[in-house]
């Protein structure tokens, strides 16, 4: 096997985080934020729309319909752009599919933009659910070409950045929130347009920097397109270990295409590593996290803090979640992605449950609020440390060149989904048991603590070679017949570890 490389950090490599992360996975935290503010305004759009039309109001029932449509069609859209993916990403490249998705934001902040002047909420849906493709397909899009692009020593901190622009994204959209004059009933389509203008900077940017190395070499078997990107990113660095790492796996990959996902859910041979995509990072949503959010307004009322100033508690959480996402990066490679996950998992199940006493025994004791209120804190603290952060860098090291994009289609596929679950059964559930929806989120958090412990090996510092040579002999001792062994691609491939 190869050795560890020698290429670091350079001002290039850099920028061309910055350039990613802006119209990459910030949209996808803005998204999530930023339509908040606006939503009484946009409410009493939609009603007036109608009234314009048909010269009658919408009942309040229609009006709460609309609006959780409003909400809920971005994560259609999202479904849609994360199957969107691994297609795109396969047939033109992950640094084509990024330019070309921010045609669609555009497209989308523009719908925003008219809504009023053409008098249509359906305008709004068209956006929201655009916004929702291009979020979708952006996330995903920016995990593969940013951790392509890394050498193999920072590949977890730079992949990382996805979360960290997540968590600026949340943050400018609370920020565009609270300003009197962009969340007002004059501005707020040009509040809902404001994802355009990302879409825009990533479009001028993006094109001076190279394609993926990994794609350029392994998928399209141009050596010297690679050797020029690797000059580009890594200047004067040494890189040779990086090429002969990924020279040794497209010598594995022998000319084995990219596989879908399809191929994907029928290879016994990477069966381990698919449960863990789908449990550790797909099932993402189902730690609670929108839970907690929804719960701090209320437990910051109970602290008695002014109703005017707990948006500036949402900012801070906000914050929070950057700092320990940027943390997680300084530290991913030197604790590795297990341990932060266990750690990570572990503490969220004693935060949750003591999360739960508190809110559950808010009423009987003055000091419990502020309990609460620490709790809400150390819990974004400890997801973003931990399962937050390493959910991006993990799906891009669990796989081959040949899986990538159908693995992280399938990532995003299931969050995505579990986004949409918890979306429309959060209030079900809320109103059905209370504060003790959160030992739901208790028992995944538990049950993924063990799970990680017993399942996940390390792959802190690891090529891919060694990485599924780790595997392997857990996946293939599940390919009981003979001919499974003989027809099954990554089995061939296994023999040449």
């Amino acid at each position: 096997m190869s050795s560890q490389p020698a290429a670091g950090m350079t001002w290039r490599l850099a920028c061309l985080t910055l350039v990613v992360g802006i119209g990459g996975s910030l949209q996808f935290g803005l998204h999530i934020s930023i339509i908040n503010s606006p939503s009484k305004h946009i409410q009493k759009f939609m009603n007036q729309t109608w009234v314009d039309r048909y010269d009658s109001h919408f009942s309040q029932e229609t009006v709460k319909l609309l609006w959780s449509l409003t909400v809920s069609i971005y994560s259609i859209g999202g479904l849609l752009g994360a199957q969107l993916t691994g297609p795109l990403c396969g047939k033109y490249g992950r640094k084509r599919t990024l330019l070309y998705n921010n045609l669609v934001a555009v497209l989308a902040a523009v719908l925003m933009v008219i809504s009023r002047t053409v008098g249509s909420f359906e305008v709004i849906l068209l956006g929201r659910m655009l916004y929702g493709v291009n979020a979708g397909l952006g996330l995903l899009s920016h995990i593969m070409y940013i951790a392509e692009c890394a050498p193999r020593k920072l590949w977890g901190m730079i992949t990382v950045s996805a979360s960290l622009f997540i968590a600026v994204g949340k943050l400018i959209g609370l920020a565009f929130g609270m300003s009197e004059y962009l969340a007002s009933e004059a501005a707020w389509p040009f509040l809902m347009a404001s994802s355009g203008i990302p879409a825009l900077l990533q479009l001028v940017t993006l094109p001076f920097f190279p394609e993926s190395p990994r794609y350029l070499l392994i998928d399209m078997d141009d050596k010297e397109g690679c050797l020029k990107a690797m000059n580009q990113l890594w200047k004067g660095r040494d890189h040779m270990a990086e090429m002969t790492s990924m020279m040794d796996e497209r010598e594995v990959i022998n000319g084995v295409k990219s596989k879908s996902v399809v191929d994907l859910l029928k290879d016994h041979s990477v069966r381990r590593q698919l449960i863990i995509l789908l449990l550790v990072c797909g099932g993402l949503q189902f730690i609670g996290i929108n839970v907690v959010y929804f719960y701090a307004y209320d437990v910051f009322q109970n602290t008695g803090i002014a109703s005017g100033q707990i948006r500036y508690m949402a900012l801070g959480m906000a914050i929070t979640e950057i700092f320990t996402t940027i943390l997680c990066g300084c530290v991913i490679e030197y604790f590795g992605r297990r341990t932060l996950l266990v750690g990570g998992y572990a503490s969220i199940t004693v935060i949750l449950g003591l999360l739960t006493a508190t809110l559950t025994l808010k009423d009987m004791y003055s000091w419990m609020p502020y309990s609460s209120t620490v709790l809400i804190f150390l819990f974004i603290l400890s997801f973003g440390l931990g399962p937050g952060s390493v959910s991006c860098p993990l799906p891009t090291e669990l796989f081959l060149q040949t899986y990538r994009p159908a693995s992280l289609t399938l990532y995003g596929f299931v969050n995505w989904l579990g986004m949409f679950i918890i979306g429309l059964g959060f209030p079900f559930l809320v109103e059905w048991l209370g504060t003790y929806c959160f030992l739901i989120f208790l028992m995944y958090s538990l049950l993924m603590t063990v799970f990680v412990w017993g399942c996940l090996p390390e792959t802190k510092g690891r090529t891919m070679l060694e990485i599924m040579e780790a595997f392997n002999h857990l996946n293939f001792q599940k390919c009981k017949k003979k001919e499974d062994l003989e027809n099954n691609d990554f089995a061939i491939l296994a023999t040449k570890l």
